[in-house]
């Protein structure tokens, strides 16, 4: 079974309240395997919209990286994240 990522780009608009999502994230993230790849860091935006923040995740498969992002520890999480900024999100499988 192939492994997936997670791949996020994030305006942050509240520090507080996005770290408040931050931490709870990361338990529900590890809980279903995931691993983080990415998480800031320098980046060159070569095309479409720039965001500070980049973060990659990979996940066993992309089944799991599913089940996190619907748990309701993920769910808990993200209300944090309401309104604190704006962001992408798209799970992916990998090529093999």
């Amino acid at each position: 079974m192939p492994k997936a990522y997670w791949i996020a780009h994030v305006t942050v608009t509240d520090d507080a309240a996005y770290g408040r999502y931050a931490a709870l994230a990361t338990q529900a993230i590890a809980a279903h395997g995931g691993e983080f790849l990415v998480r800031g860091g320098t980046a060159i935006q070569k095309e479409g919209r720039a965001h500070p923040r980049n973060v990659v995740a990979i996940f066993p498969s992309l089944e799991a990286a599913n089940a996190c992002y619907e748990s309701a520890a993920y769910q808990e999480a993200i209300s944090h994240a309401e309104g604190a900024c704006e962001r992408e999100l798209v799970l992916v499988e990998a090529v093999s």
